[in-house]
């Protein structure tokens, strides 16, 4: 293809797909592309193999979906088909499957990683988002906190954000809450670098979504650090915290700490490869003796789920007094709030 033909093609495209052409990520453009074009999968692998390149409809199906990304070179030579097939440009899809200086891979998609992810996507569609949202974490802390009646009280955030593209102005935060999660008894503030913009909420799925705003639009490669911190509060016992990385590559540390008068018996730190799967890679977490409270630390993480969870003594101890009762009217402030 030479270089006016190329410009022609880019001439015709939609829109919206030359955009998530410029912007990736890979899946997206992909499906995007198949879309416009008005092609079942069995046809694209028909005319895939009319050019000598096999590839299934599970595999491309994956490929659109994000739940699987190109990588060996005989799935390559197949992309650079595809942009033949599809009429694309030729590297417009082979390109964002390249690394950039300063960008992360392309998204997992938040459905692999939580059960509510058809909430938060239609969250994210009223808010106006994109999936990825512009930005990657460098490097977080979470500092959870278990209350006297064995709720998920609190967690505190601080993360060092990098922008992938130009003109990022916010940052998502989701917050999913244990079952019986009230959204509309969660509170979000902005402790550091960020203000609080649009808060929506799920109560069927017991989740929140906040804009975090920052003062001044990122361009790619710029960083920023920022704090929050939810307080929740709302729902019954808490048995585990899990966060679930779109990115690979950013450095996490999670400490989850409890109420000294009331200790779980064991703790573990696991990992899953998706949405309800199964708890793997399980390694006992000791309490420590002075302050109650286990963690763990990942210097490189994958675009998977981590977490901890606890196991409670039974029964429940009866408490007499509790200064953060259901209910209680500190508990119904408004605040303004994946991921």
């Amino acid at each position: 293809m030479n270089v006016h033909s190329a410009a022609g093609r880019r001439a015709e495209l939609p829109a919206e797909l030359a955009r998530v052409l410029r912007t990736g990520p890979f899946h997206e453009a992909l499906r995007a592309a198949i879309n416009a074009r008005g092609l079942a999968l069995g046809r694209v692998r028909h005319r895939l193999a009319e050019r000598g390149v096999r590839v299934g409809v599970t595999t491309l199906s994956y490929w659109q979906r994000g739940e699987r990304r190109p990588a060996r070179a005989e799935s390559l030579r197949a992309v650079g088909a595809l942009e033949d097939v599809l009429e694309l440009p030729r590297g417009a899809l082979t390109d964002l499957l390249r690394p950039t200086p300063g960008g992360p891979p392309a998204a997992r998609p938040y459905r692999t990683l939580l059960d509510t992810a058809a909430p938060i996507a239609a969250i994210l569609a009223d808010l106006g988002a994109a999936h990825d949202g512009g930005v990657h974490s460098l490097c977080q802390l979470e500092r959870v906190t278990i209350g006297r009646r064995r709720e998920l009280l609190r967690r505190r955030s601080e993360q060092l954000l990098r922008a992938h593209r130009d003109g990022v102005d916010r940052y998502l935060a989701i917050h999913v809450g244990d079952p019986g999660c009230d959204p509309d008894r969660v509170t979000v503030r902005a402790d550091e670098n960020c203000r609080v913009g649009h808060v929506r909420g799920d109560r069927a799925a017991g989740v929140v979504v906040a804009e975090l705003l920052l003062d001044a639009r990122l361009r790619a490669g710029e960083t920023r650090l920022i704090g929050y911190t939810v307080e929740d509060g709302t729902a019954g016992e808490s048995r585990e915290y899990v966060r679930g990385f779109s990115y690979s590559g950013g450095q996490y540390v999670l400490q989850v700490s409890f109420d000294p008068d009331d200790l779980p018996v064991r703790c573990h730190r696991f990992t899953r490869s998706s949405a309800g799967a199964p708890a793997g890679d399980r390694r006992e977490l000791v309490l420590d003796g002075r302050y109650p409270s286990v963690h763990l630390a990942e210097e490189r993480v994958r675009d998977t789920i981590l977490g901890i969870s606890w196991e409670w003594a039974r029964p429940a101890p009866i408490r007499r007094t509790d200064p953060s009762p259901p209910g209680d009217p500190v508990r119904r402030r408004a605040g303004p709030w994946r991921p």
